[in-house]
């Protein structure tokens, strides 16, 4: 279970710093808190890295004018790592607060104790929750344009959102795919400014604005959308042989809804220490509730969280 760095011997039952998630926040939390001297173990259910290691091209981080996810999300992990991160692939099953002490519980039932949890889940795509998605998820349906794009090569598309995700994949699938339509239920597009323009003079790029997905039809795989007009009502058939949908996040914080406060989406209410409700419990990243989910501010939000717990808590 523990990820072989040679630190199976050394890990042990406390730290003082335990985050629930392994992307960018998580390692920009441990970074900081590893120079202040303190314990960090970094349990992650998947991969270190979180959702960098599905984008396929960076521009936007600074140091960085362009680099693959997967490569930022390596050299984060080693950075941490360098530093005196341990590392822990599991999935925290429970998070338990008993006095000043915090606990998680992993998936074998182990316990392990901390000076302070931080909370960086993430969020995972949403579902447009229409007829026929379930069945042909994975069979044209898809929510990840750079891990499935590959799989449509020469073929029509859609991506369904108008956001800087949606936009992106736009793009991304335009050097694969033969065509790509975007369908957005607004008539204009929230992407920046700069993803609209690369879009709009992309001659593979299509739109269908006001209208959103009825349902998708197909027998062993997609075949057509069924697309609705947001001000007519009037129903329209697509063909295409993939969708990619791109309409926002839902954050992972079930796990600890009774626990902290969260506001009427999900997402982990935090003050600008990032600290919930729950002192020494801390959400940092894409599961908490802010105006801007990038990379920089989820490192940002584990720089903070981990001072102010090194200053306030380990003094």
């Amino acid at each position: 279970m523990l990820f072989d760095l040679g630190l199976k011997n050394e890990f042990r039952d406390y730290y003082d710093v335990v985050t629930i998630g392994g992307g960018p926040a998580a390692l920009g939390a441990a970074v900081y808190a590893t120079r202040a001297g303190l314990s960090v173990l970094v349990v992650e259910k998947v991969l270190e890295g979180g959702q960098l290691n599905l984008t396929t091209h960076i521009d936007n981080y600074l140091g960085f004018p362009t680099i693959e996810g997967q490569e930022l999300a390596k050299r984060m992990k080693e950075h941490a790592h360098s530093l005196g991160t341990k590392f822990l692939n599991a999935q925290v099953m429970r998070l338990l607060i008993e006095g000043k002490e915090r606990k998680i519980e992993i998936d074998d039932g182990t316990i392990i104790r901390a000076g302070v949890v931080m909370i960086a889940t993430g969020a995972d795509p949403k579902k447009l929750g229409v007829p026929g998605e379930r069945e042909l998820t994975a069979k044209g349906i898809s929510y990840c344009a750079t891990c499935d794009g590959y799989f449509f090569k020469d073929k029509d598309v859609a991506v369904v959102g108008g956001g800087d995700t949606a936009i992106n994949d736009a793009i991304y699938l335009s050097k694969i795919a033969k065509s790509v339509t975007v369908i957005h239920r607004r008539e204009k597009l929230r992407a920046v400014k700069i993803l609209q323009d690369k879009a709009f003079s992309n001659q593979k790029i299509k739109f269908q604005f006001n209208k959103v997905v009825e349902r998708f039809l197909g027998t062993k795989k997609l075949e057509e959308v069924i697309l609705k007009d947001t001000i007519t009502g009037e129903l329209s058939n697509m063909k295409v042989e993939g969708v990619f949908i791109a309409i926002g996040l839902t954050p992972n914080s079930d796990f600890v809804k009774d626990i902290v406060k969260t506001d009427e989406f999900g997402y982990i209410i935090t003050d600008e220490f990032m600290q919930t409700n729950i002192p020494r419990v801390y959400a940092i990243g894409d599961v908490r509730k802010k105006n801007i989910r990038q990379i920089i501010t989820a490192v940002s939000d584990g720089a903070i969280a981990a001072m102010h717990a090194a200053e306030n808590y380990f003094v």
